[in-house]
């Protein structure tokens, strides 16, 4: 689960012609990744309000992750939804920078808490995005 989380993290930031695909590749990251950490638990689910529901629940509200890796994924999922059915320019590239950022953290987070075992990923394999962007 956690090769696909890197794997949408790292076209995310080789995708900075089109910041809302950026964004939405970083989303789909944190979203893989709320479920890997559902998935430990047994619990599995089909809709994506319903996976951030129960990784709020059962992972944010219980301390076992900070509240703010739960903000980080309903953030993203508004700016997925903005980026994919809003105005092409909608999405700013500052803000997927913020969004692959916020995937990258969230990523090195389930490497550390769900450990070597489950993540098969190279914490180190995504690139600056600023170094993408000639920033």
């Amino acid at each position: 689960m956690l090769c696909r989380c890197n794997y949408q993290g790292e076209c995310a930031e080789q995708r900075f012609v089109y910041p809302a695909f950026a964004a939405s590749l970083a989303y789909y990251a944190m979203f893989y990744v709320a479920e890997a950490f559902l998935e430990g638990e047994g619990l599995s689910f089909w809709k994506h309000w319903a996976v951030m529901t129960a990784f709020g629940r059962e992972f944010a509200k219980t301390g076992r992750v900070s509240v703010e890796f739960h903000r980080y994924l309903i953030e993203a999922q508004q700016m997925r939804a903005t980026g994919d059915y809003g105005p092409f320019e909608e999405v700013a590239v500052p803000h997927a920078q913020e969004q692959i950022a916020r995937a990258k953290e969230f990523l090195a987070a389930a490497g550390r808490l769900l450990g070597p075992h489950r993540q098969g990923v190279s914490q180190g394999s995504l690139i600056p995005v600023a170094a993408n962007l000639g920033t």
